[in-house]
Order: C-alpha cells, then sequence, then structure tokens
C-alpha cells in the first residue's frame, strides 16, 4: 500500500478513537503533521501497530491519542467528542495507556500497584470496594500473576514486571489500551510473553465468556494500539499497521499491504526482500545491509531456485523465523506465560489522565 491522501483515516467500519488533522508540537519545533496535519483511525476490537524510523513521532502521536498532548491544530475524538473536553475521570474510565518503560515506587507490591488502576473508578479519600478487589484479582489472574501479587514490583524479572503494568491498565476495565514500545529492553522469550497477552486481550479464545472479560462491546475483546520496532512481530501479531516517516502517516493497511519492499525502503532507507512466514503465511521481513547488501534478488516463478549452500559457505546462513510453539515453557509456575493466540496472531501509571483518587 502506498501512500494516498489520508492513508490513516480508512481502516475499517468503525473506530471509536480518532485524529483528525492533528499537529503536534514541542514549543516551536513541529513534530507530527506539519505538512498539514496528520489523519489517523484505531479501528475497534483489533490490534493496531504504529511503526516508523526513530524521531519519526510514532510516541508522540500515541501520546495526542491518550490525551497526554493537546495537538495545536486538529482533534482527538473519542466516541464523537473532542478528548480534550471530556472530563478526565470519563477518559480514564475509557481509555488506559502504559508508556514507556514505566517505574514503579520503591518498595511497592504487585497488587498496589495493579490496585492504582482503580483510581479512576473510586471517589476522592474512598477505601477500595469489593468490585475493586475483585478487578484487581481478575486482572491479575489475567496476566498470570495471582501467585506474584505479594512480591515487590523491583524484584521482578523484565516479562513478569511488564504483565505487572499491563495488569494495572486492565484493573481501569477500559475498552481501549495504548502501548508505547511495551517490549522494549525485553528479550525474545518476554517479547512473545507480552504480545501474546496482548494479542488475547484483543482476541480472547473465549470471547464472550468468562475468559473474555470486560472488552468491547458484548465481543470480549479489546482495542489496543501499540508502537513497536521489529517489523517482523509486527506483522506476526497486528490487525492494522500504520507505517509513520517525519510526522505524516505514508501507508495503513493490513500488514501484507504495508510491507512491501518499496515501502520499507522509502520509510526506513533499508533495502529488504519481504519473504512468506513460514509459519503465519504473513510477511517476513529480511533487510539487505552489510555484506547481504548485494544478495541476488528473489527468482521469478520461472526460474529454478539457487542451490543452498554448504556449511560454511560465505554469504549464507539461515532465516530466522520466530517459531511461538517450539518456545520453551517457563521452568516454574510464577513465571507461566498468560495464553497464547494462534500463530498467526493479530494488540509513570497507565493513563488515568490524571484521574483523582
Amino acid at each position: 500500500m502506498t501512500a494516498s491522501t489520508s492513508p490513516g483515516s480508512t481502516p475499517g467500519p468503525t473506530s471509536r478513537l480518532r485524529a483528525e488533522r492533528i499537529r503536534l508540537a514541542y514549543g516551536e519545533r513541529v513534530v507530527v503533521g506539519g505538512g498539514g496535519g496528520l489523519d489517523l483511525a484505531v479501528p475497534d476490537g483489533a490490534l493496531t501497530v504504529v511503526v516508523g524510523p526513530n524521531g519519526c513521532g510514532k510516541s508522540t502521536v500515541l501520546r495526542a491519542l491518550g490525551r497526554l498532548m493537546r495537538p495545536t491544530a486538529g482533534r482527538v475524538l473519542l466516541d464523537g467528542r473532542a478528548i480534550d473536553s471530556m472530563p478526565t475521570r470519563a477518559v480514564a474510565q475509557q481509555l488506559a495507556l502504559l508508556p514507556q518503560s514505566p517505574t514503579a515506587p520503591e518498595g511497592l507490591t504487585v497488587r498496589d500497584l495493579v490496585a492504582r488502576g482503580r483510581h479512576p473508578h473510586q471517589r476522592w479519600f474512598s477505601t477500595a470496594s469489593a468490585a475493586d478487589e475483585d478487578a484487581v484479582a481478575r486482572a491479575l489472574g489475567r496476566v498470570g500473576m495471582l501467585d506474584l501479587a505479594d512480591r515487590v514490583v523491583d524484584e521482578l524479572s523484565g516479562g513478569q514486571r511488564q504483565r505487572a503494568w499491563i495488569a494495572l491498565a486492565l484493573a481501569q476495565e477500559t475498552d481501549l489500551l495504548l502501548l508505547d514500545e511495551p517490549t522494549t529492553y525485553l528479550d525474545l522469550n518476554h517479547q512473545l510473553e507480552v504480545l501474546d497477552l496482548v494479542h488475547e486481550l484483543v482476541h480472547p479464545s473465549g470471547a464472550g465468556g468468562a475468559e473474555g472479560g470486560e472488552g468491547a462491546e458484548g465481543s470480549g475483546g479489546r482495542t489496543a494500539v501499540a508502537v513497536l520496532h521489529d517489523l517482523n512481530l509486527t506483522a506476526r501479531y497486528a490487525d492494522h499497521v500504520v507505517a509513520v516517516k517525519e510526522g505524516a502517516v505514508v501507508a495503513a493497511g493490513t500488514p501484507a499491504e504495508v510491507f512491501t519492499e518499496e515501502l520499507l525502503e522509502q520509510v526506513f532507507s533499508v533495502r529488504a526482500r519481504v519473504l512468506e512466514d513460514p509459519v503465519a503465511g504473513g510477511p517476513l521481513i529480511v533487510p539487505l545491509a552489510g555484506r547481504h547488501a548485494t544478495a541476488a534478488p528473489q527468482a521469478h516463478d520461472d526460474e529454478q531456485p539457487s542451490q543452498p549452500s554448504q556449511p560454511g559457505e560465505p554469504g549464507q546462513g539461515p532465516v530466522l523465523s520466530v517459531v511461538q510453539e517450539t518456545r520453551p515453557a517457563p521452568s516454574t509456575a510464577s513465571s507461566t506465560a498468560p495464553p497464547t493466540g494462534p500463530q498467526h496472531s493479530h494488540p509513570s501509571t497507565p493513563v488515568t489522565s490524571g484521574a483523582p483518587r
């Protein structure tokens, strides 16, 4: 999919959260929408992933969608209303944001951290109700952290810590989740744990039942937007991809529509081959850089494929493809990963938007 007049504005049939011609700036420096504003519609009940090179404005757009940053022009709409005009508590009851690399106060337990997600539902100086405690327990159970509820957050592994923060967002009981680089600093196994969990939240295996949770209207699922850097994981998990460059949406669509060789060179200035993922069937991106930059182009259908090289021949190597079902299971119950979705997977404190206790 190539750039159009407003490539981010036509994702699907419905969209509760959208940006219309927004321009975002830090002081006098315009970061997003300098060429007439940025349009972006988030398809309901799907995992949207925003990709682009460093400094292109991905996280800035997410902050605007979460009402952490006010556009200097244009508007962000939630259910048809300008999000800036809505009461803070009302926004926080519908939308949660997990920022990059959040930190918890020293000595805070997992249970206490997750309980902070209930603040938008509580009155000033009120104590936790039975409903609040149930919501915290459900959130901890959903991310597989009940056994670690009394552990101090600082004692957790990277993957466990990220799941605890996601549980905080779940305790808010919102239908919309915004996640800014949720896999940053995590190893591959923990990246898969987090993305499996986000996928399960959007496409629950028990949709409509007890496992589905309190998701979007009747389906049991939520709507999620994530900023990611790993394009192959994006291709594996995303339903909808938005490619951003220099503060503008260049392309939007399915992974197969967006991840073309031409677009990868246009957006990331990287030559690559786009192959078929042998597991999920979607696009698999193989960059051509350094000693691989002069690799021969793909053979056409009427050409005979070249013979594989023998071990030790230069310039050849296996294509690494993430095969989720071969991932080793965690060794202890305390690190049990949440349920994984199908292999063709399609998403400081999450935004309470400053909601008072």
